[in-house]
């Protein structure tokens, strides 16, 4: 079998790994650049951090867990799920922490890759797996004068937890994901906090609850209830999913959901039009809160709407000349998803540097293997996140993927395994001839390069991805024979 480099301990590289265990791989090691594994999960600590996917569907087919304590969990649960799946299956032996990959290189005489971290060490494998993610290094804006500004500061995904924010004037730049979180959370705590929105987010009601023991017990108690209940979400999350292509009128149900949400919640006929989304539902991924409008309604909160020009030593000015002034200012500004794998340099066969084929925007035949990088496959790689539903579901697929071309590579010693051009070409041209009916090309979002290419979206259900991914189809791929 061939020896193995799992490059991250998210949840991509704890199922890789998993994956691998389970058919009979034994010599893989996972390089992790943290002390500890749960990528996300591990780093967004901001207060109120939780998933926007139900716990059933947001673990593994193969680790349910019947005692998760609400329908969508905490980072904390989430984490500990983690931990606990590393911990069944033996994989913190296998796990190196604090091994940062800064480059890896193919030599074609010995069919190997050599990896290097941050430390100097260096180690060889004959196949490299990355699974760093898509949401793993946080974007600050580009506005002028950030280091200028006398207060403290931080990015949400590195909250510092040594700031009080108690009597504090804060001011919040986003209102993404994780914005929508932790601003309920901190408003009862600021004297003032002013909320810096560019474009208004749709915004759903969360139907969270917290499972008693008896919904527990049954779990436990009934063969095939964890099934049925992962079952049913998966089902709800594939009829959402067909909204974003073939049928629209999905989403125009699902908007005026958000629109009815945000009537309820918000009296203000200024503030619910400053809260009101100008653009299609699903061009940004849909949120989901109870508490993010009634915190905005509070009257220690102001919602600003106005560019911003730049940050100055006591606060932030905008564009029409008002300075905000602020003591705390939250970076809630996402992360740089269009940057798979950087600052990593990743060479392929002849020197073929990924950086430079991707410079068009970073594409992979099913979103796992590049032409010109033999033995290199992708987990969450280019084109496989969600609008809708469970991206475990679709790591799920990616691994078995995988887990089959390194079988294949078993079979056939002393050879390396490489996708061709032509499919990888005509794969990539129908999927983006696909995303150009989505709502994604009408907004903003991290999904777009600066040149308008769609580089992290999967346009349809993640059955149809499964089905694509299901076999190996050895015509896409060259086998090379090792001649040293």
């Amino acid at each position: 079998m061939p020896k193995v480099i799992i490059i991250g301990a998210g949840f991509g590289g704890l199922g890789m790994a998993i994956e691998l265990q389970r058919n009979g791989f034994r010599e893989f090691t996972i390089l992790e650049r943290a002390a500890d594994l749960g990528g996300v999960w591990r780093e967004n600590t901001y207060p109120g951090a939780a998933c926007d996917v139900p716990s059933p569907l947001y673990s593994f087919a193969h680790e349910p867990k019947p005692r998760w304590r609400q329908r969508y969990s905490t980072r904390e649960d989430i984490w500990e799920y983690m931990r606990g799946i590393a911990d069944r299956h033996g994989l913190r032996d296998h796990i190196v922490f604090g091994a940062d990959v800064s480059e890896a290189e193919f030599d074609e005489t010995t069919g190997q890759w050599t990896v290097r971290t941050a430390d100097g060490a260096v180690r060889t494998a004959d196949v490299l797996i990355s699974a760093v993610g898509q949401l793993s290094r946080p974007a600050m804006p580009p506005i002028p004068g950030i280091e200028q500004f006398a207060g403290e500061s931080f990015h949400s995904a590195q909250w510092d937890h040594g700031v009080e924010l108690a009597g504090k004037r804060v001011a919040s730049i986003g209102t993404g994901a994780s914005a929508i979180q932790y601003v309920p959370e901190i408003q009862p705590k600021a004297a003032h906090l002013t909320v810096f929105q560019r474009t208004a987010a749709w915004v759903l009601p969360k139907f969270d609850t917290d499972y008693k023991p008896v919904h527990q017990r049954v779990l436990i108690a009934v063969p095939g209830m964890p099934v049925a209940e992962r079952l049913s979400w998966w089902m709800l999350a594939e009829f959402l999913a067909l909204g974003l292509v073939e049928f629209p009128g999905i989403a125009r149900f699902v908007s005026r959901i958000a629109a009815k949400h945000l009537e309820e919640q918000v009296a203000d006929p200024g503030l619910r039009a400053k809260l009101t989304p100008d653009f299609p539902i699903g061009c940004k991924r849909a949120l989901f809160s109870n508490d993010y409008y009634p915190a905005l309604c509070e009257p220690n909160v102001t919602v600003e709407t106005t560019a911003i020009s730049e940050i100055v030593p006591e606060g932030i000015r905008t564009a029409d000349g008002a300075l905000h002034e602020a003591d705390v200012i939250i970076y809630g500004t996402g992360f740089k998803g269009t940057e798979f794998l950087w600052p990593m340099k990743i060479r392929g066969r002849g020197g073929r540097n990924l950086e430079d084929a991707w410079d068009g925007g970073a594409h992979a035949y099913l979103g796992i293997t590049v032409p010109e990088f033999p033995n290199l496959f992708l987990v969450y790689g280019p084109n496989t996140n969600l609008g809708v539903g469970s991206i475990i579901y679709m790591i799920e697929s990616q691994t078995h993927y995988i887990r089959r071309a390194l079988q294949l590579l078993g079979e056939r010693p002393r050879t390396y395994l490489e996708v061709r051009p032509d499919p990888e070409r005509a794969y990539n041209d129908a999927l983006q001839h696909r995303l150009a009916r989505t709502p994604w090309n009408f907004c903003t979002s991290w999904y777009r390069t600066a040149s308008g290419r769609i580089t992290n979206n999967w346009p349809g259900t993640t059955r149809s991805y499964r089905r694509r991914t299901r076999d190996l189809r050895l015509l896409d791929y060259t086998f090379t024979q090792i001649r040293s």
